[in-house]
């Protein structure tokens, strides 16, 4: 009943503005600009919001009732989505959204509602209004505040009992970092003029390649531009306002193997507008190169379990890094009860060779000229993004960290990131690794086979792309990792041709196989894509030269099986829609 009260209470106060000062904030909107209409609607609501929940009614003389920290996080986003298949377009959309999450902060830093697993407790997310009308931003806030404090205020009577009751925590840092207000107003990007007829057109041209194989039993291309903006302000002074341009062309292609196995292959191309995405020359080969090592595959042979010399090419290490370092050096993982802390007791030991050194810097908006996916200005708690040195020379220096303090660093660099309606935490942008020991292409490809020739091995392999992987983090099961590779050869120490296999999974724990790097390639590749975690699915990039593993251990992936289609496709060039008698 106190908390209803409350929410009641500060509703009735909310409300109390007169018809005809909402009508003149109206008409002053309209002679504004957007994005100083949405701002001044954020400040408004956000300030009267701090200067009134839990100071008035009954509770007013208790200060734990009092917000100490709210911010309101607006992404407003302009979309554009093509798909085509089989040379016909399967959608196409536009489409303008906006939606606001609501922090808010009961206690103090020290110790607040996010406590312990409680950390959700503060974000609440609702839709805004998408026309640019002050008193219906104004209300839809008001609303969401006053749902998101009773939330926040129940929760923090729960952290407070369960503090009384449990064991004293093994990290005992505050909950919250106190941080200067920041002040950045970068220009809202603008929506990109996107002449879908046109790109309709193309991606229908460019889909209906696929049917000239038979073989690939699914596929589609996919075009998407998003023009988004974020709008934060919060109660200790900032006002950030950050674009995120992202365009990207997706090419995917499946097929099955006689034996049930389900095998696909995918490209992405990134770029800040449509303008930036490559040329059809270069798609039609893209679109051929991948048809072909779909058709490959499909006939190849199925890997036996394997530990033994590989070297994973500079994107395979990039995802590899990622998925087996990167989320390890992530800050919240290293406190916490159910957290496995791999690495956080090794500040200042070395975890890699001493020849290997990995920063993240989502400051850099691209590599080589390929736009990457982690680029951003400032973080999701509006804090301004930093080149972090997370290793030097094989040392661990820091952790990557949102607003939530660890007990070895208390302050925020720059990398607290989330999807809208998740409360931010630390998170990778641009993972980029480095190497003083590198050799030539040919070289590494002549040690991997003098490496299998020691070891007594028949051969080695060659990983040249990897799709995706996870890492299990959590101490109550193994520290493992999982990384799923789509192009795998094997390299002969005979001088036989190197041999396409598949069903290949590349498994084990970071620490042994972090140390098994032997030397590395002289070039760097990128891997951009979008990483899903507690704090939700967001863009980044991995940079890393290919690596040459002394040992390696792959199983045998998960195997289907359903048959093959029956019945053949339909000829390449069959018009009428007849079957074809093929």
């Amino acid at each position: 009943m106190p908390i209803r009260k409350l929410c009641m209470t500060a509703a009735v106060f909310f409300l109390a503005a007169s018809p005809a000062l909402l009508l003149a904030e109206a008409n002053a909107a309209a002679s504004q600009p957007a994005d100083t209409v949405l701002l001044d609607a954020m400040k408004k609501e956000l300030h009267r919001a701090m200067t009134t929940l839990g100071k008035t009614g009954s509770d007013a003389a208790n200060p734990a009732m009092t917000p100490y920290f709210m911010s309101y996080d607006v992404a407003d986003a302009w979309t554009t989505s093509i798909t085509a298949q089989y040379g016909a377009v399967l959608n196409s959309e536009q489409g303008h959204s906006r939606d606001v999450d609501v922090q808010v902060r009961i206690g103090d830093p020290k110790l607040d509602n996010t406590h312990g697993t409680h950390r959700s407790s503060a974000i609440n997310s609702v839709t805004l209004p998408l026309a640019d009308d002050i008193p219906a931003i104004e209300h839809t806030l008001w609303w969401a505040t006053n749902r998101g404090y009773g939330n926040a205020l129940a929760t923090y009577l729960t952290v407070k009992t369960e503090t009384q009751v449990r064991a004293k925590e093994e990290d005992t840092s505050p909950d919250f970092s106190i941080a200067p207000p920041v002040t950045s107003i970068e220009p809202a990007v603008k929506p990109a003029t996107v002449d879908r007829k046109l790109w309709e057109e193309k991606l229908s041209r460019l889909s209906g390649i696929f049917k000239q194989y038979p073989h690939v039993f699914s596929s589609s291309i996919s075009m998407s531009v998003q023009d988004e903006t974020d709008y934060l302000v919060s109660s200790e002074g900032s006002v950030v306002t950050t674009p995120y341009p992202l365009t990207r062309l997706i090419i995917f292609c499946s097929t099955r193997a006689d034996d049930g196995m389900d095998l696909y292959r995918e490209e992405t191309f990134e770029a800040r507008t449509p303008d930036g995405l490559p040329d059809d020359a270069t798609i039609t080969a893209t679109i051929n190169r991948l048809a072909r090592e779909l058709e490959a595959l499909r006939v190849a042979p199925v890997t036996q379990p394997f530990n033994g010399p590989a070297i994973l090419s500079g994107r395979a290490a990039a995802v590899f890094f990622h998925e087996v370092l990167g989320h390890r050096l992530e800050g919240q993982r290293q406190r916490g009860d159910e957290e496995g802390q791999t690495f956080t007791k090794d500040l200042g030991k070395q975890i890699l060779p001493p020849f290997l050194s990995v920063s993240d810097n989502p400051t850099l908006a691209s590599f080589n000229g390929i736009a990457l996916s982690g680029h951003y200005s400032h973080d999701d708690e509006g804090q301004p993004a930093r080149d972090v040195d997370l290793i030097q020379n094989g040392v661990l220096k820091t952790f990557l960290m949102s607003r939530q303090p660890i007990a070895s660093f208390a302050d925020s660099n720059g990398h607290g990131r989330a999807q809208t309606g998740y409360m931010p935490t630390g998170r990778q942008g641009n993972l980029i690794v480095s190497s003083t020991n590198q050799v030539p292409d040919a070289k590494l490809r002549q040690m991997l086979i003098d490496e299998a020739k020691k070891q007594g091995k028949p051969y080695g392999l060659f990983f040249e792309d990897i799709s995706s992987g996870f890492a299990v983090t959590t101490r109550r099961s193994p520290q493992a990792y999982s990384v799923v590779p789509l192009m795998v050869y094997r390299v002969y120490v005979d001088g036989r041709p190197d041999e396409l296999v598949r069903g290949v999974s590349i498994v084990g724990t970071p620490l042994a196989s972090l140390n098994r790097i032997v030397v590395t390639g002289d070039k760097q590749d990128v891997f951009n894509g979008d990483c899903g975690a507690e704090s939700g699915s967001i863009p980044v990039s991995a940079i890393a030269p290919a690596m040459l593993v002394s040992e390696m251990e792959t199983q045998k992936q998960a195997q289907g099986t359903a048959k093959p289609p029956i019945l053949p496709p339909p000829a390449a060039d069959n018009s009428t829609g007849k079957e074809s008698a093929k």
